[in-house]
């Protein structure tokens, strides 16, 4: 099931809190290398954890963020006016009348 997105596409809401989207501008070939990156680093961080490898971890975790970073999900933003809500409940954002006008449409 897709997330639902906000109108301008900056983000997508999972249980009531926005989570910034990947940079729309990066090519299809460069995004599914930073996914497949991000994926691999994702893999090193539970074998990390299983080994209770607390060097490994923090490697591991080091390129989660490194790739996330690529992708536009953290660090600065794609968009020009450096607004972000980014791990905001959507309540407490402006996106909140949209979010609610959404959601009586879907009762």
């Amino acid at each position: 099931m897709r997330h639902p997105r906000t109108p301008d596409g900056r983000y997508f809401v999972v249980r009531g809190r926005l989570w910034r989207c990947t940079n729309p501008h990066l090519s299809e070939v460069e995004r599914q290398l930073l996914v497949d990156e991000l994926m691999a680093a994702r893999r090193e961080v539970k074998r990390a954890r299983e080994a209770a490898d607390d060097v490994a971890l923090k490697s591991a975790r080091q390129s989660v963020d490194k790739a996330k970073r690529a992708l536009g999900e953290r660090g600065p933003t794609w968009w020009d006016d450096d607004t972000d809500f980014n791990r905001c409940m959507i309540r407490n954002t402006p996106y909140a009348n949209w979010w609610l006008g959404r959601s009586n449409e879907l009762c």
